[in-house]
């Protein structure tokens, strides 16, 4: 797997569990497990904004990195 594939990968998991965190917030009427869950969601965004701008960063300064180039010159090979 390619590092870009791997920063990827990480940045989908890390929005699933924001997701999660913000299922749970709702789910609960616990005032206390609420503000817990809304505080990891803020937390996990804050990581996934610095995740995101490393990528673009990345893909930016190495462009073999970036995953949708790799998907559609793999797409090419495979139709020549």
């Amino acid at each position: 797997m390619t590092v870009g594939k791997k920063l990827h990968q990480t940045l989908t998991s890390l929005e699933s569990a924001k997701a999660s965190y913000e299922q749970f917030a709702q789910d609960t009427d616990d005032k206390l497990a609420q503000q817990m869950f809304q505080n990891g969601a803020q937390q996990l965004e804050s990581l996934i904004t610095d995740l995101r701008n490393r990528v673009n960063y990345i893909e930016q300064e190495e462009p073999q990195y970036k995953v949708e180039q790799q998907m559609m010159s793999g797409q090419q090979q495979k139709q020549q």
